[in-house]
């Protein structure tokens, strides 16, 4: 998925570099600074994590309200009404999320609290206004507690020995999470991702396998599980 979004943001910043040539050479007279072009700031990096997230509930949303701004700017819409709705709309999209997750994902909930509660005191690695990287290769994983605040944590479980279920909470704030996992095992994420992201790899299912759960939360951050 992250593959994916690199090829849009090339595709994106390639068109604009041609608009650019093109009016530069006198071929084309395309304003790119129309009524609400600032609206595309928001509008351009939501479709795109729209596309490559796993939860694209706060996506959407960002994408909705860029959207609406712009028709805003165009006066097409009101921004009286906007200001109206935009609180409302926030709740509903909010409502049915947490109806929907609770409904599919209940299992991993519990699972989630479960472990929490057996494992106690977790190793925990936190990065804020910095950076951790941590290799646990060879090492016995035994679960672990993550929080970036405007900083980044990586933690490379990829190599680590991992025999029975085990649980990861991540939290990022203003920041990035970077997580490798191993090929062994089964990967189950339960994300809360507001105004960020949070990306996994996808994997097929061996109930033979030990299964990583990931708590994660990415708020105005993104959480990246490789």
């Amino acid at each position: 998925m992250k593959k994916t979004g690199n090829i849009l943001w090339g595709i994106v910043l390639i068109m604009i570099g041609i608009i650019f040539g093109l009016n530069a050479l006198g071929i084309t007279n395309i304003n790119i600074f129309f009524k609400g072009w600032w609206t595309l700031f928001i509008i351009i990096p939501s479709f795109i994590e729209l596309i490559r997230s796993t939860n694209k509930m706060w996506s959407f949303i960002s994408l909705i309200i860029g959207i609406a701004l712009l028709l805003c700017a165009q006066n097409i819409l009101s921004f009286s009404i906007i200001r109206k709705l935009i609180f409302p709309f926030i709740l509903v999209m909010v409502g049915i999320s947490i109806l929907f997750k609770d409904t599919f994902h209940k299992k991993v909930e519990e699972k989630i609290k479960t472990l929490n509660a057996d494992k106690g005191n977790l190793e925990g690695y936190c990065a804020t206004f910095g950076e951790q990287k941590n290799d646990l290769s060879g090492q016995e994983f035994k679960g672990a507690n993550l929080d970036a605040i405007f900083g980044s944590v990586e933690l490379d479980i990829s190599k680590a020995i991992i025999s029975k279920d085990e649980i990861i909470n991540a939290n990022a704030i203003f920041g990035g999470i970077e997580i490798r996992v191993p090929t062994g095992v089964n990967v189950k994420v339960k994300s809360t991702p507001i105004f960020g992201g949070v990306n996994k790899v996808k994997t097929d299912y061996n109930e033979s396998l030990p299964t990583l759960y990931i708590n994660a939360m990415a708020l105005f951050g993104g959480v990246e599980i490789k």
